[in-house]
């Protein structure tokens, strides 16, 4: 953070690009906490080895359980060229009209797996999404990428 003083003596601050990605970033942290807790009771109760589907159904019932309000498969939409190409995509879960959660299930999240999920936050003008990745043990160690739109 940069700070300096205008004529009148007083402290002005000027955030740089990483501290508004920061205050960006905790604009959606309570969320994204109460997030990945359930996905982290869901890897607790089933393990590692399954497919992506089994996790998405139990995070399904624990998010439900926990009252935070989801989407399933929510549509993703493009344009070319200003011409439609309809639903493009289908994101694994919209929660809380907010943040897109991507979930995987494979031996290591790849540069391609967060490109695909800035790809959806972009399309679908969302702000921040979720990259889980439910085959990494603990999901909370290595499993999980946060990823902002356009800052």
């Amino acid at each position: 953070m940069k700070r300096f003083y205008d004529s009148n003596d007083k402290m002005n601050t000027e955030f740089t690009e990483d501290s508004r990605k920061t205050q960006k970033a905790e604009e959606f942290a309570d969320l994204s906490h109460l997030i990945i807790g359930a996905c982290i009771e869901v890897q607790q109760h089933l393990g590692v080895g399954l497919l992506e589907s089994a996790y998405a159904n139990a995070l399904a019932i624990e998010l439900t359980q926990q009252d935070i309000r989801y989407e399933r498969e929510h549509p993703i939409e493009a344009k070319y060229k200003n011409k439609p190409l309809g639903i493009i995509y289908r994101a694994d879960f919209l929660i809380e009209s907010n943040i897109i959660l991507e979930l995987k299930a494979v031996d290591t999240l790849h540069d391609e797996h967060r490109a695909q999920l800035l790809t959806y936050l972009r399309l679908s003008n969302k702000r921040f999404g979720l990259l889980l990745n439910f085959h990494a043990y603990p999901i909370a160690k290595e499993g999980i990428k946060r990823v902002l739109n356009g800052y």
